[in-house]
This record gives structure tokens, sequence and C-alpha cells, in this order.
């Protein structure tokens, strides 16, 4: 049975656990992402028992405007709709705001249209990164 909770109070090694199951290069920043999640606005995850197999993060401006910055499932629970329920909880969590936007990863787009996102036509994403993935 799949829970979801809404906190930000994750050990480093929950987190690092996660993000490298889905080989994000953050993981190996563990503590960091403990950091991280303790000062976004909005952080919702899933659990497993005592695993930590899902999380939805998103940070915003307080009334129009929101920017979902994680979304990750450890590919093992991969169509149980663990994503879509994260996304749902995002969506109504946001539904009074004008925009909720996201960057998705160009092999992830089917799923992103699937929970009602849409491409921008005069947009690109840019970044200045040192992570990998």
């Amino acid at each position: 049975m799949i829970e979801y909770k809404d906190i930000k109070d994750f050990t480093a090694k929950e987190l690092e656990r996660l993000f490298l199951s889905v080989e994000w290069s953050s993981g190996h920043f563990p503590e960091k992402l403990k950091i991280a999640m303790e000062n976004f606005k909005t952080v919702y995850s899933a659990w497993d028992g005592d695993k930590l197999i899902g999380m939805i993060c998103a940070m915003d401006d307080g009334i129009m405007n929101a920017y979902v910055h994680y979304l990750l499932v450890d590919p093992e629970y991969h169509g149980l709709t663990v994503g879509r329920t994260l996304v749902d909880m995002i969506k109504e969590h946001y539904r009074d705001y004008l925009r909720i936007a996201v960057i998705a990863y160009n092999d992830e787009l089917h799923f992103y249209r699937n929970c009602g996102f849409k491409e921008a036509d005069d947009a690109s994403p840019m970044f200045i990164t040192s992570l990998w993935t």
C-alpha cells in the first residue's frame, strides 16, 4: 500500500537512494538535497512502508506561478500511477494559480502531456548547471 505524505524531513540516505535510482546526478549530493527539500515551498512524497519511492517538489510566487522542479519515481514503481498521483496533488494544491510550469525531459513528454501539460510554442528551457543529468 503506497502512502502519500506532505513532509519535508528526509534523510540524506533516503534522498540519495531515490535520486540515484533514476540516475540523476543530484543524487551524488545528498546533503544538499536534504537542505533543498527543506527549502522547497511544496513537497509531496510517496512511501512503500518506510521506503521513499517518489516525490514531487515545487516552488511558487505565492499567487500566480508555480514551478515543478523535481518529479521522480523509483523505477521499481513505474506504472503504478505514483507519478500521476503526485502530479494530481500538485495540481490540486495550485488549482487557483494561473500557471504551473515544468521542464520535462524529452523522454517524458508523453507523461506530462497525459497529465495536462502543454509544450510552449515560443519558449525553450535554458540552464546554467554543474549537473550532468
